[in-house]
This record gives C-alpha cells, structure tokens and sequence, in this order.
C-alpha cells in the first residue's frame, strides 16, 4: 500500500495529461474536418464501424502509460513499521592485548589468532547486543565502539594485529578505554571481557583502580588469562629466518582475579583454543539482560509495478496503432 512518495512535487505533472485531452479533442477536430449538412436524417441509421469507435484507444492508452510514467518517477513508498519486542541484550566490550608475546603459538595459529577467532564467534551469537573491541598492548584505543553491525565489528576483529602499537602490557589503561566507551550507556547491564597473556608493566592507569571505577558505573569485568603454564614456544625473527624458542608464560592471574572480584566478574584461565571456546561460551550464558528494543523497517519501493505496467501498455499502444487501429495519413 503506498503511504508516500519519495518526490511527491513530481506528481504535478499529472496535470499534463488532461491538458493533452484537451488538445487532442481539438486537434482531431482539425484533423477530420466536419462537413455542414442541412440534415443528418439520412445518417441516423448509419452504422459505425468498431475501427471507428475506438480509433482514438491508443491515444488515451498513451496518456495511461505517461500518467504511471510519472508516478513511477515520483518513487511511491510503503510506510515504516514499528514493532516492539522485548529481547536479551547486553553492552559490551571486549578489551584485546595485542602485545607481541600473544604471537607465542602455545594455541594455534597462536594466541592472538585463536583469541580472535573466538571472540568472532561470540559475536556472531549475540545478535542483539551492543559489542565494541579495545586492544591495548603498551598503550590502548578503541578499534570499534559499541554497535549492532556484527559484520563490520567481525572485520574489524580480524584485521587486528600485533605491533599496530607500543609493546607493552597496559591492562589498566585498557581496561579504562573500555569503561570509557560502556560507563553512559542506557543498557542495564554492561560488561567488559578483558584477555590478555601477560603482567602489567606500562601504561598510566593503575588496574585495580580501573577495576574500582568500573564498579562505580556496575559494569562487571570478565577477566582471562591466555597461555599454557610453563613456557610456550615462541617464534623470534632471525638473520636465518624465524626460530622458536621456549618463553616462560608469566601471568598475574592475583591482578586479573582481584579486578575480576571487585566488579562482580569472574577470571578464568585458557590453556588452549578449546578451553577459550568454553570460555566465552559460559560468559554468553551468564550475560543475558531484557531490554525493549524498537525495529523500524526499511522504506520499500513500490515504483515497479506501475513501470512494468506502462511498458505493457506501451506495448499493446504502439502494436494497436501498427496494427488494426492503423490510420492512413
């Protein structure tokens, strides 16, 4: 059902068609030139042909398919919908080290692309929320602020690399960049998921006091500690070519359980791919929250049928006037 056109103006040319009436009225007068008779008695009973009563179908076809011509022009529009519905929906964040030890291939292909491709997937299943990515290595910005266009957001999560920054660990200035992006937001619940491989040893905000101010704004804070215990082999760039060498795994899991407690959160420890699967796995059934959401749906076109209708018309105008509805000049 048309509800508006997207150039309503245009359908002021319709006007065009009655003056061509007009017009056409007249000019058949000039064209066939009536003869004056002192009576038509003798044409009373005359008959008329069907070739003559419809002799001017096509001209009257023609200001059909003009008149649909311009309506099609005017782009005729259906109506935006609103439906309302209540869904789970979360705000969140996750905060991504980037460092270069998240290159050590304890997961395969190594840490930071294992990270990645789970973080992809946790995504992928939670249509309705609001998710953003931090990464942070010696320093952190924001690679995606919080959004519901998951394609965007998942490409962005897979151009992410090691060095795009300062080395480094600044789990505190992360984990500040990503409450910076959630702490306003009207969503009832918040939560920042933080993954990292390492100590903090940079960056100008202290972890635990990010951790306080998070729970100032109650956003709960998923804290995860990626690597095996022990060491874990990692590539080094060498004059011949990358050699592995065994790196100790240092992770201050006190500091990630401690900021983790403060905000109402839980640390976990991933020791390989699949146990960061489950991971995210257990935070997607732990962060569900009800929100109302309103969904308003694209303005649809409704232009086409009216312009396949005047090319059908246009058609059977021009095989009427060709054909038997031709006229001798």
């Amino acid at each position: 059902m048309i509800s508006s056109f997207e150039y309503p103006y245009l359908l002021l040319l319709l006007i065009i068609i009655p003056l061509l009436i007009v017009f056409q009225h007249f000019y058949d007068k000039k064209q066939y030139p009536l003869i004056d008779y002192s009576q038509v008695n003798p044409f009373d009973n005359k008959y008329r042909s069907w070739k003559v009563r419809f002799r001017l179908l096509p001209n009257y076809i023609r200001y059909i398919v003009l008149a649909l011509l311009i309506i099609t022009i005017a782009r005729p529009q259906s109506h935006l919908s609103k439906d309302e519905m209540n869904i789970e929906g979360v705000d969140i964040i996750v905060a991504l080290d980037v460092s270069s030890s998240m290159l050590a291939e304890d997961f395969r292909p190594n840490r930071l692309e294992a990270a990645k491709i789970v973080a992809k997937e946790f995504v992928s299943k939670r249509p309705s929320d609001n998710i953003g990515l931090v990464v942070f290595s010696g320093e952190a910005f924001t690679q995606c602020p919080p959004t519901t266009d998951h394609n965007m957001l998942e490409e962005l999560i897979g151009g992410v690399k090691s060095g795009m920054i300062q080395d480094g660990t600044a789990i505190g200035d992360g984990l500040a960049t990503a409450i910076n992006r959630i702490k306003d937001t009207k969503t009832k619940s918040k939560t920042i998921i933080v993954l990292t491989d390492g100590e903090n040893n940079m960056g100008y905000i202290d972890p635990l006091s990010a951790a306080e101010i998070a729970k100032d704004y109650k956003i709960r804070v998923y804290t995860i500690g990626v690597g095996k215990i022990g060491t874990a082999p990692y590539p080094f760039q060498t004059p011949f070519g990358v050699q592995y060498q065994n790196v100790e795994v240092k992770i201050d899991e006190a500091l990630l359980k401690e900021i983790a407690k403060t905000t109402g959160g839980k640390y976990f420890r991933s020791t390989d791919e699949n146990s960061l699967q489950t991971i995210f796995k257990e935070i997607d059934s732990m962060e569900k929250s009800k929100i109302d959401v309103s969904y308003y749906k694209i303005k649809n076109d409704l232009y086409m049928p009216f312009l396949i209708a005047a090319l059908i018309l246009l058609i059977i105008e021009v095989a009427l006037r060709k054909t038997i509805l031709k006229t001798n000049p």
